[in-house]
């Protein structure tokens, strides 16, 4: 999760300008100052930077064990780094640092700027440094009202995997303990330290 470059939108006013998903991906992906990626809250376009060498190595242990552990096992379809519509109408797109999609939900819907239609049973946010833990929250909120049923929050500094289901309280998993996917993928299970090593 890379914290977003702009602040947090305040209300809708009448007049304000929303952009659409055809807007972002109609945006250029590189600019002199480096690369850039999107996001859509609500319509509001949040900046985000692009993902460090440490970061994008979690990821990376995420989107592994989920192939590994979920898609080799034909319980689904793994993603690293995807964008996905949560909601239209504001357009709300997001970006997950790993993504499991269920045998269940296939085919795979995507929309013509090739982001994700089929929201993912299972998402995983790796925290940044300069995540609040509001913003945090308020992503995994989203999450869970456009029908994640877990999200996983990791925590490098901690070593931690925060699970989080609607309607229950977030459990979370230490370093030294196993990580289970219930009721995404059954019979998943990998050591919190081996996705988030020293």
């Amino acid at each position: 999760m890379n914290t977003a470059t702009l602040p947090h939108p305040g209300p809708i006013h009448s007049g304000t300008r929303l952009l659409t998903i055809a807007d972002v991906a109609a945006l250029p992906r590189h600019l002199p100052s480096g690369d850039v990626r999107y996001e859509l809250h609500g319509g509001r376009l949040i900046i985000m930077s692009p993902p460090g060498a440490s970061h994008g190595r979690r990821q990376a242990r995420f989107a592994r064990y989920l192939v590994s552990e979920g898609e080799e096992r034909g319980h689904g379809e793994a993603f690293a780094e995807v964008a996905v519509i949560l909601r239209r109408y504001p357009d709300h797109l997001v970006g997950p640092d790993a993504a499991f999609v269920t045998a269940a939900q296939f085919p795979v819907r995507t929309s013509p700027e090739g982001y994700l239609v089929t929201v993912p049973e299972l998402v995983v946010e790796v925290r940044s440094k300069n995540d609040t833990q509001p913003e945090v929250d308020e992503k995994v909120n989203d999450y869970l009202a456009a029908g994640v049923l877990l999200v996983w929050v990791a925590d490098p500094d901690a070593r931690t995997v925060t699970a989080h289901q609607p309607g229950q309280t977030p459990v979370v998993f230490t370093a030294i303990d196993t990580l289970t996917a219930l009721p995404v993928i059954p019979g998943f299970a990998v050591l919190v330290g081996d996705l988030l090593p020293v």
